[in-house]
């Protein structure tokens, strides 16, 4: 399959990359560290609802790397390509522009699995001193994934606007930093803005998997988000590809 090709180079390229490595290292290093200071404060506190509050403040935390860690992984998806003229060789090849976007995605996506997988070491680890209930974490890495995937798609769309990849990830940093901050200053807004904002937060979204509950309006809004991002992403090439035939 074309889509499998395709999410193979992008695979290949990622693994090759000694800057892929970089991030993976400074990402696994900061989410061990949080894990450490996390765990330590919740020693410290006599052990206050370990089972529960301590994946809450680490799950909260691997989101805020996952911030991080993304647009730098999306960044260079369509950017580079373009910038090196080899998106316009592809385009000469019997491959359709959907099967090169979900490649790309499902590439991507699957880093992103399997670099928050790493994190779920440390419960492995701490299940030799406490028990570790499993539903909780589930539900959280769960959530982490639907997330990192809304994040892949946001950046892959904006990659396809741009030839240079320290835009897309700076444009992508900015989209993600909106749905963050959206509802930071509740005191200011008024109920009908808070209502109506409230719904379009992704990390609010995240906060009942945290918290070891899975909501199907969560799960829905997550992966509509992710779906809508590939449909922007298939259009902005399609207006790219039409003004360049032009």
């Amino acid at each position: 399959m074309t889509v499998v090709a395709v999410a193979r180079k992008e695979l290949a390229l990622y693994f090759g990359s000694l800057f892929f490595y970089a991030l993976a290292a400074v990402f696994l290093v900061l989410a061990g560290y949080r894990f450490y200071t996390n765990l330590g404060f919740f020693v410290l506190m006599g052990g206050t609802d370990v089972a529960r509050g301590l994946w809450q403040y680490q799950l909260l935390d691997v989101q805020g790397l996952l911030l991080v860690l993304v647009p730098l992984l999306t960044m260079r998806l369509f950017a580079e390509e373009r910038k090196l003229g080899t998106l316009e060789l592809l385009w000469t090849y019997p491959v359709r522009d959907v099967e090169v976007v979900v490649g790309k995605f499902l590439a991507c996506v699957a880093v992103v699995v399997l670099l928050v997988a790493a994190t779920a070491v440390h419960p492995v680890i701490l299940t030799r001193f406490y028990p570790v209930p499993p539903g909780p974490l589930v539900a959280g890495y769960g959530g982490l994934v639907l997330l990192g995937a809304a994040f892949v798609g946001c950046g892959l769309f904006v990659s396809a606007l741009t030839e240079s990849q320290l835009v897309a990830a700076a444009a992508t940093y900015g989209i993600l930093f909106f749905f963050w901050m959206v509802t930071w200053n509740e005191a200011a807004l008024s109920e009908g803005s808070l209502r109506l904002l409230l719904p379009l937060s992704l990390f609010d979204r995240f906060y009942p998997f945290a918290r070891g509950a899975i909501d199907t309006r969560d799960v829905a809004y997550l992966v509509l988000f992710t779906l809508a991002c590939l449909a922007f992403t298939l259009f902005a090439l399609d207006t790219r590809r039409w003004r360049g035939l032009r």
